[in-house]
């Protein structure tokens, strides 16, 4: 089968080509394992942090965590069926019985697995998941746009939940990419009276959020028109966490939205205003992965409120040109590797 393999880590650049198209063995499923015909595959900015040793992956690895397509074959006892539509997200598998997966907090669990880092992914004709982790996909959403809600969704999705709005209650969103936009339809979708900031440098993304329904729009660094109950932070710097902190009102809660932070100013952090910038019981929070529930919920969501992700498109062979274009804020909305068809 056709993949795009990860053998090495390196810095993803306009001109590199860190994953290389081979050709491999199709993949056998083990016990309790579906086997799936990718259709498409998103393609996430946390496979930069993969690729660049921030969150590194078992090599070599096939990465993708944003799969859809189609089962081939299931294992006995499975609810899942033959040419059944279905998604596969970060969360590869866990342990089940550890307390967080008592809890419903498998997220948390010492045994995560990740699709694309640590079992091969979707970047890939073919792949092989336990099927207690595969999701069948509403029908309402089609396979391209199902995709950037099995991760940038869902993870946005249980963000949302930790920021424990209330309808009515001010919302700021700090970064735009494929997250930040479908986090922005979902508040709109549960919390219709919310007004909804936007902070990103970039211009595109500050006119995709106007068009999608925000309040307002500005600079990441900019102070906000009114004082915010809440702010969900996807970049993959420092820096934007001082200006979210001063956006908030009294008792406000940041959520970072973030398996790591890539740029190397952390030591902004140190030098942070208590009074001005944490004080008044402020909180800050962050997101590790999703659960089964969070990306079954989300689905749920964007079929019945038609939330539906802006998308470019690239051929299987042209990932390294996709993963670039994230890196460097290139085209707002998501993006979607076309695997088959």
């Amino acid at each position: 089968m056709q993949a795009m393999l990860l053998s090495r880590l390196g810095e993803v650049a306009d001109d590199g080509a860190v994953l290389e198209a081979r050709e491999l063995p199709m993949p056998e499923p083990a016990a309790g394992e579906a086997l799936i015909e990718v259709s498409c595959c998103g393609v996430c900015h946390t496979e930069l942090d993969e690729i660049e040793g921030r969150t590194p992956p078992h090599l070599p690895i096939v990465p993708g965590h944003q799969v859809v397509g189609r089962v081939i074959s299931a294992p006995a006892g499975s609810q899942l069926r033959a040419g059944q539509r279905v998604g596969v997200a970060w969360i590869f598998s866990a342990c089940g019985h550890c307390e967080h997966c008592r809890e419903g907090r498998e997220n948390l669990c010492a045994q995560f697995v990740a699709t694309g880092r640590d079992a091969h992914g979707g970047y890939a004709q073919f792949m092989t998941a336990p099927a207690d982790f595969v999701h069948p996909l509403p029908d309402a959403l089609g396979d391209l746009e199902a995709a950037p809600l099995l991760c940038a969704g869902a993870v946005g999705y249980r963000a949302l939940s930790l920021c424990r709005l209330e309808d009515g209650q001010a919302l700021g969103l700090t970064g735009f990419g494929a997250s930040g936009h479908l986090v922005l339809q979902m508040a709109r979708a549960r919390f219709a009276r919310s007004p909804i900031h936007v902070f990103t440098h970039n211009a595109a993304q500050r006119a995709l959020a106007l068009e999608l329904g925000a309040t307002w729009a500005g600079a990441a660094d900019a102070q906000s028109p009114t004082l915010l109950h809440a702010i969900i932070d996807t970049t993959p710097a420092w820096a934007p966490l001082r200006a979210a902190l001063r956006n908030l009102r009294p008792g406000g809660r940041l959520v970072v939205n973030a398996i790591r932070k890539e740029s190397t100013d952390a030591a902004v952090m140190a030098g942070i205003d208590y009074a001005g910038e944490l004080w008044l019981e402020k909180s800050v929070q962050s997101v590790a992965n999703v659960t089964r529930a969070d990306v079954r919920e989300c689905l749920a969501l964007a079929a019945q409120a038609d939330i539906r992700p802006r998308l470019r498109v690239y051929a299987l062979a042209d990932a390294n040109r996709a993963l670039a274009d994230i890196k460097f804020g290139r085209h707002a909305g998501a993006k979607v590797l076309q695997v088959a068809g």
